[in-house]
């Protein structure tokens, strides 16, 4: 097999071991619901300011992009991000604005980022936390630990 060859076959591993991992993020409330409902799970729901706020930047990299994370999540979790970039690059559509700023009224009215809130699949609360310095099944645990 020619060395082309190989480098085509470990890229497409590459990106398939991607896909693989990246998290499932909703990006619309009454699709997170449908989906918690169907499925008996809570949502965890990220305002983040993902292109200027540093703690929503290391909360992306050291919970929600490891691999203990994401393999909870997917079991357990319905996971929904309202973003609020400010990079011109990074803009959202309008509708997306839209649904973000009508989830911040309502879950986040002071604007802290980043803000988690777990909510159940009527979307009533449960908890809120933030960025913490501890170990993705420390988080888990913390996530967890908000009752109804």
């Amino acid at each position: 097999m020619k060395i082309e060859n190989y480098l085509v076959v470990l890229l497409l591993l590459i990106a398939r071991v991607s896909i693989v991992s990246a998290q499932e993020w909703q990006l619309d409330l009454s699709q997170a619901q449908k989906i918690a409902q169907e499925t008996d799970r809570r949502i965890v729901l990220v305002f983040s300011g993902s292109d200027w706020c540093a703690p929503c930047i290391k909360l992306e990299k050291e919970i929600w992009q490891s691999a203990e994370f994401q393999a909870y999540a997917k079991e357990n979790y319905v996971m929904l991000r309202a973003d609020f970039p400010r990079k011109k690059a990074n803009q959202l559509s309008d509708a997306q604005a839209s649904k973000n700023g009508k989830l911040a009224e309502k879950y986040n009215p002071n604007g802290y980022f980043p803000l988690v809130v777990v909510l159940d699949d009527k979307a009533e609360v449960l908890g809120e936390t933030g960025y913490k310095k501890i170990s993705p099944q420390e988080y888990i645990s913390h996530l967890n630990s908000f009752n109804p």
